[in-house]
């Protein structure tokens, strides 16, 4: 299976990137992984957050296949312990899936088009996070699941 994290805008805190890149490297060992950038859209001042959510769907829709798994990270969607998530992600490789999508909004969320081709939703936590913070939180949730499922110590339990 290949892993692709699809997200809206840049990570501009260095710290985050450092953190991103290192869990990104692990990963890496893993399974086949990409991040895709989408750009951040300009001149949005006279846009309404619908409009904005329109074009950003469209955008993601762009980087994904009609074979993919999509999976949206929203605050609407299931939570996962470490062990479940490292669970799920098996349960998706036993089944075949080609790749994954993992997708991260911009701050207005998701458009209904990005919502109609979405596989499932996981809520990261009940709590809010920056768009650029829940990029670490989610590489390094996905190195901690490999690593469970290749029973080694990272994760304790």
């Amino acid at each position: 299976m290949n892993i692709k994290l699809i997200v809206v805008g840049k990570t501009e805190e260095k710290y985050l990137k450092e953190g991103i890149e290192i869990f990104e490297k692990r990963l890496k060992f893993y399974i086949p992984y990409e991040m895709i950038i989408i750009p951040s859209l300009k001149d949005t001042k006279n846009l309404s957050p619908q409009m904005v959510k329109d074009r950003e769907g469209e955008l993601i829709i762009k980087q994904v296949s009609k074979a993919d798994k999509v999976v949206l990270f929203d605050e609407m969607g299931d939570e996962f312990r470490s062990i479940e998530y490292a669970n799920f992600l098996q349960k998706n490789m036993n089944a075949g899936i080609k790749t994954m999508c993992f997708v991260v909004g911009g701050a207005f969320g998701f458009s209904d088009e990005v919502y109609k081709i979405a596989n499932l939703k996981i809520a990261m936590s009940k709590m809010t996070f920056s768009h650029q913070m829940i990029r670490l939180l989610i590489v390094e949730q996905l190195y901690r699941a490999f690593t469970i499922l290749k029973n080694e110590p990272y994760h304790n339990e």
